[in-house]
């Protein structure tokens, strides 16, 4: 990565040096040096920049003595590459103190044991830093204009990738949102999990950052347009020094990338517009045809079935209209990746207020139930957080029954609503249609006056007796109900003794009659109980008319 520094190493081999003798800071001769500079007086902070090779005869310092150690230490702290010393006219030797100093701070000391012309030095060194800086201004362009053909080919990413690698050695990958990453060499595959592991660790606003892992250092840089990060590109290497070259190139990978991934998000933007209109209209009730929606459904088939998942948000997003294409395709982007990655086909309508994905996938029959699946994608949807683009918590998710024609799908959308709706309302925690029980029935038919004359008919005398005594009758033969009649675990669930419990029910049967537990009663008391506890929770809900809900 480092071809185009020259270091110290370097120009003792060249023709002004054969006199040249390093005397100290042996171990500093690969510093960089960016410039000469022949310096005879103290004041160093004034005339120092960093990286320069310091050219002197020593007139207006005492190399002879310790008092030259404190010079020395100024140009070290100022980051100066090394120090040329002529011995001869005004320094005789180099002060044992010192040649310590040097080779305790692997600070390079060179002296010249005849006398030598510093303008024939730095005219030759000043040459020879601005060809090599010419000819990395010639490859970067080069580089630049073969990254950019590579930016319109096919898989331009990969082949971006491998150029890189070509020019600086180093291992390098690319990894995303989506479930592909992008490297080479094909080695590198493994170091993938690595990478994905250090981005979960990383902070809002970061940039280039170093990361260790098994004696090697991985660097990373950000892949940003628009005002979002896309990704991030990994460099492997065995040393902790990139210069300026290598990210000169780095630079001009990063932009390439960016490019082809912004053309892409166009194309999957102006995709997803055509998705989003065929799955709504598909929602609505409008007729599946085969040939114009097979770009974004699979073709129907035996063993080809599907749920209608439903992301409610009880808040829609507030993002601002300018910006609200691009979260939206964020949002597709992040749960399209996740439901491919459970083995779904997913097409998708995304609004403000809700997302609705079309989740296909063919079913085997040694296949484990579909649920699994389906739990496991909400769940690790839950725990995204994404900053103003998909907040898990703030959503409820509801899954319709499974299906197989996709002339079902108002149906399908009316069944996740329902679940959705169960869920705001606290009533039962299930993400399926066919887990909700009576509650199909309370919502389909919400009709308050008809539910509540419905409640007094089966439980009117507990709630007036409940209402005036104080008592928990109520609760009691829920619980009763809910635990079939036995009074072991009743008494437990409610935390009271048996005798308690023995009262409670006999003030039941009071009010209910005797055979409240006989089949056909129960059923309707539990009906009366679901109707009761939709109603009350329904009160404080802000969307009563559950109908207006529906597309």
């Amino acid at each position: 990565m480092e071809k185009w520094k020259v270091r110290i190493s370097d120009i003792l081999k060249r023709e002004l040096f054969k006199h040249a003798k390093p005397i100290a800071g042996i171990n500093g001769l690969d510093q960089e040096i960016k410039w000469t500079h022949i310096l005879e007086v103290g004041d160093v902070e004034s005339l120092i920049n960093g990286g320069e090779l310091i050219l002197t005869t020593g007139s207006g310092t005492n190399f002879d003595s310790p008092e030259g150690v404190g010079f020395i230490e100024k140009l070290r702290i100022k980051s100066v590459s090394g120090i040329c010393i002529e011995l001869g006219t005004h320094v005789r030797s180099i002060h044992p103190d010192i040649i310590s100093y040097g080779n305790s701070y692997e600070f390079p000391i060179i002296i010249f044991e005849q006398i030598v012309k510093f303008v024939d030095i730095t005219q030759d060194l000043h040459t020879l830093i601005i060809n090599q800086h010419h000819q990395m201004l010639h490859q970067l362009n080069s580089f630049s204009q073969k990254i950019n053909e590579l930016s319109l080919l096919p898989n331009g990413i990969i082949k971006i990738l491998r150029e890189l690698y070509l020019q600086l050695n180093h291992p390098v990958a690319l990894v995303t949102d989506e479930i592909k990453s992008h490297y080479y060499p094909p080695m590198m595959k493994d170091d993938v999990p690595i990478l994905q592991s250090f981005e979960k660790t990383l902070s809002a606003g970061h940039s280039f950052e170093t990361h260790v892992y098994d004696n090697h250092y991985y660097f990373l840089f950000p892949i940003k347009g628009l005002g979002h990060t896309w990704g991030y590109l990994w460099l492997k290497s065995s040393s902790i020094d990139v210069d300026e070259f290598a990210l000169s190139m780095i630079d001009r990978v990063l932009l390439a990338i960016a490019q082809i991934m912004l053309r892409n998000r166009t194309v999957e933007e102006r995709k997803q517009n055509q998705e989003e209109e065929i799955v709504r209209s598909l929602l609505k009730g409008n007729h599946f045809y085969s040939s114009s929606n097979q770009k974004f459904l699979p073709e129907p088939a035996q063993n080809l079935n599907y749920r209608l998942v439903l992301i409610n948000l009880q808040h829609p997003n507030q993002a601002k209209e300018e910006d609200w294409e691009e979260v939206k395709l964020q949002q597709t982007m992040i749960i399209r990746s996740l439901f491919k990655r459970f083995g779904f086909i997913p097409a998708m309508s995304v609004s403000r207020n809700e997302i609705a994905v079309i989740a296909s996938f063919y079913k085997h029959i040694e296949a484990k139930k579909d649920t699994e699946r389906f739990i496991n994608t909400v769940e690790e949807m839950k725990q995204i957080q994404e900053k103003n683009v998909f907040n898990g918590d703030a959503y409820t998710f509801g899954i319709s029954n499974l299906k197989h024609d996709y002339n079902h799908l108002s149906t399908s959308y009316r069944e996740a609503k329902t679940v959705t709706i169960i869920q705001s309302l606290n009533l039962l925690q299930t993400y399926f249609f066919e887990k909700i029980g009576v509650y199909r029935i309370l919502l389909d038919n919400p009709q308050q006056h008809f539910l509540e004359a419905y409640i007094q008919e089966y439980l009117g005398p507990i709630l007036a007796h409940d209402k005036d005594t104080k008592s928990e009758l109520l609760e009691t033969v829920s619980t009763y109900i809910n635990c079939l009649g036995s009074k072991k675990e009743t008494a437990e669930q409610l935390f009271i003794v048996r005798q308690t419990l023995y009262h409670r029910l006999e003030k039941i049967e009071q009010l209910l009659g005797e055979d409240f537990m006989e089949p056909v009663n129960r059923q309707a008391i539990e009906l009366a109980l679901a109707a009761y506890k939709f109603l009350k929770k329904s009160v404080h809900h802000k969307a009563l008319n559950y109908n207006s809900l529906f597309i």
